[in-house]
């Protein structure tokens, strides 16, 4: 789809979004940006780009700079090649943030303040300016200058401490939990501001910590510490898998005060809703492994997965069979969603990458324009179009080596 096909009924259609970011957690709010119709001006450095080009899964051969890595969480944005500690680049990035509506960053904690590109200095220029920055641990506190990846975050936020369960050691986590919680606070954050400054002609600087979003998923622990209450260590009490068969089934025994009534009717057993050892909430968790031992018995029963859960769906206990990726990939339920579309790529015709995980009712979501290409592909049609730049002048800042376009 090329930009501004079906951008009207965008929310975002004619914000632009200056995008100083890398790796996840701020290529993933700003995608979001740009699938809500915004302009997203993703500003690399020449030659090597986002150093998540260089990821795993090349979708060239021969080249090291089309990750399907990249091309998901960057898909829909204008490349330009801005090599930000020349002298030339900062008066670049000052005209730019007069057109811009929203500029996002994540580098370390001052980095930005070094390169005079920080909020502000650059609501001096434009007072109206929201501002995001994404960091691991904020913009203040003693932690704020750590580098920091999801990995290291799930370690200060006790998400690996509880996640170990009651194993004898913390073991490393598969998904990057931290970035996905950055980037969409960040989002919201961003759209919020946005909407403020519709009202107050007041821009404002958003400061977002990966620690401190982290934090806000555990749903028990926390609340029970920060009132003198004990930890809650894993692994919870009554979320199961179980085998059937030549599957895995997950399946959750704890819920409302109806669901334990609901269940037992389902395993056949009615009265163990009365049973004293599982009559109430507490009694289950401290009756867990007798609860599970009758659970898995009756599971064992069936013959296959499918069985199973369409027997614990018609008692309406939340289940699911456990799929790989490639399963979920090929899932009915995802292709009706549109949940895995097409755009364009240079040399491939087409790549796959997932959607916007919401939809609205006014209008499509999804990426506007094609899968990136070269860092720096749109640098002059950004320098031109969006600041009226005539391309001896944009000649100039590539000869410098302020601004580069691919060979």
């Amino acid at each position: 789809m090329s930009r501004g096909e079906g951008a009207t009924a965008r929310p975002l259609t004619g914000v632009t979004v200056l995008d100083f970011t890398r790796v996840l957690a701020g290529p993933y709010c700003t995608r979001l940006l740009a699938d809500l119709g915004a302009r997203v001006i993703k500003v690399e450095r020449p030659g090597l780009g986002d150093e998540m080009r260089q990821a795993p899964e090349q979708l060239e051969p021969g080249r090291e700079d089309q990750s399907t890595y990249f091309v998901r969480f960057n898909a829909g944005k204008q490349s330009l090649a801005l090599d930000l500690a020349h002298s030339l680049a900062r008066g670049v990035v000052e005209d730019l943030a007069k057109v811009s509506d929203v500029v996002v960053e994540n580098f370390l904690p001052g980095v930005m303040l070094k390169l005079g590109l920080d909020y502000a200095s650059l609501s001096r220029i434009k007072p109206e300016l929201v501002y995001c920055s994404i960091s691991g641990y904020g913009q203040t506190g003693p932690l704020s200058d750590w580098p920091a990846f999801a990995h290291t975050i799930a370690a200060m936020a006790g998400v690996t401490h509880l996640e170990a369960n009651r194993e004898p050691s913390p073991r490393v986590g598969y998904f990057q939990t931290a970035d996905v919680l950055a980037a969409t606070h960040a989002f919201g954050a961003i759209v919020a501001a946005l909407f403020q400054r519709s009202r107050t002609g007041r821009g404002t600087h958003i400061d977002v910590s990966m620690l401190e979003c982290l934090v806000a998923t555990e749903d028990m622990c926390y609340g029970s510490v920060l009132n003198g209450g004990p930890g809650i260590p894993g692994p919870r009490p009554g979320l199961m898998i179980c085998p059937v068969a030549e599957r895995f089934v997950a399946l959750q025994v704890v819920g409302g005060p109806q669901f334990w009534p609901r269940l037992a009717s389902v395993l056949g057993r009615p009265e163990l809703a009365r049973d004293p050892r599982f009559a109430t909430r507490v009694a289950r968790r401290e009756n867990q492994a007798a609860l599970e031992a009758i659970v898995r018995e009756w599971i064992a029963r069936f013959n296959s997965a499918a069985e199973a859960l369409a027997a614990l769906r018609a008692g309406r206990v939340p289940c699911a069979v456990v799929l790989t990726p490639e399963e979920v990939v090929a899932h009915p339920h995802m292709t009706e969603r549109g949940a895995f579309p097409s755009v364009g790529h240079a040399t491939r015709g087409s790549v796959r990458i997932t959607n916007t995980p919401f939809t609205l009712s006014s209008g499509p979501l999804g990426p506007l324009g094609d899968a990136p290409y070269r860092p720096g592909e749109d640098s002059r049609t950004v320098l031109s179009e969006l600041l009226g730049y005539a391309p001896e002048e944009i000649d100039r800042l590539v000869r410098a080596g302020a601004v580069a376009v691919p060979t």
